[in-house]
């Protein structure tokens, strides 16, 4: 047994038993069904293997997750064009934050907030129609895990939508300020859905594989991104993707990665691999909770930490 695997096999053994799960995300109904006892991690490695250990087989609403892939979607269709209507910096503030909105006159802090990846979906909108919008980010997730099987949980995206009045409150506002430039309807529907895609930890830790090694995939060599654009998006997953907890998170965990109510995290160890973890309870800032542990554990014991050993 290799170190990554014994290291994975140990860790989801460790989460399984902990009695600190965190708390699931009632927020949206669907999401508070799910069963917080589950945990699942995949470590894609740079030579294609998945090691995965836990629920690893068992679909999960990745939600903000998918922003990583939005993101990574505009910048493909419209370039540094992007960067006018989104910022880079951290927020500060909790992932659906109308305050700093308004104080920043409708343009997002950065893109893996909720106002900030509405308005990319926004972007994507202007050039697609929202059913082939969604279906232009659903099947770049298939492609970029080899998995056709990756779907859109409809119940998921109907609670959300059912009961999504702040995300359309921020639409609204941004809408008035010119950083939503389409019907709101159409690309809040798109952001639902896409934030309900399905996946399994295998999956996701697959689909990242292109950010570990400089935007080519590590199975096909395919090139996805520039390796300038790689690093880039890496870096606004550090400093950004775990919302008011992303400095948090680079303290202990020391990679690039990013989170989602539905418990799910992907995580980049650039040269190395990617990894994606699930457990549905939450921080106070909206983030696994034990998937923020585990991933300390495994930064620690393989010494992947962009910071150093």
């Amino acid at each position: 047994m290799s170190e990554i695997e014994a290291a994975v096999r140990e860790i989801a053994e460790e989460m399984r038993v902990r009695p600190d799960r965190g708390a699931v995300a009632t927020y949206i109904p669907e999401l508070g069904r799910v069963d917080p006892g589950q945990f699942a991690i995949a470590v894609a490695t740079k030579d294609g293997e998945v090691i995965a250990a836990g629920d690893c087989n068992t679909p999960f609403s990745i939600q903000s997750v998918s922003k990583v892939f939005t993101l990574t979607l505009a910048l493909g269709m419209m370039g540094d064009v992007v960067w006018q209507r989104v910022g880079r910096e951290p927020s500060g503030s909790p992932f659906n934050s109308i305050v700093q909105l308004e104080f920043e006159k409708g343009r997002p802090r950065n893109p893996f907030i909720n106002a900030g990846a509405i308005s990319v979906t926004d972007l994507i909108l202007s050039k697609y129609q929202p059913r082939e919008a969604l279906g232009e980010i659903l099947r770049f997730l298939q492609y970029l895990a080899d998995d056709d099987a990756i779907y859109i949980d409809e119940a998921v995206a109907a609670s959300e939508q059912r009961t999504g009045y702040s995300n359309r409150a921020l639409a609204n506002f941004m809408k008035a300020f010119g950083t939503v430039t389409g019907t709101v309807d159409y690309t809040l529907g798109v952001y639902f859905h896409h934030c309900a895609i399905a996946m399994t930890v295998r999956q996701l830790a697959r689909a990242g594989s292109f950010l570990a090694h400089l935007g080519r995939d590590p199975v096909t060599g395919f090139s996805v991104v520039s390796a300038e654009r790689a690093r880039r998006i890496n870096a606004v997953m550090l400093t950004c993707g775990h919302y008011d907890g992303s400095g948090e998170f680079a303290y202990r965990v020391g990679l690039p990665g990013k989170s989602g109510v539905g418990g799910g995290i992907l995580a980049i160890a650039p040269g190395k691999a990617s990894i994606a973890v699930w457990s549905p309870g939450l921080d106070a800032s909206g983030n696994s909770h034990l998937g923020r542990i585990a991933l300390e554990k495994l930064t620690q014991r393989m010494g992947w930490s962009v910071f150093g050993a």
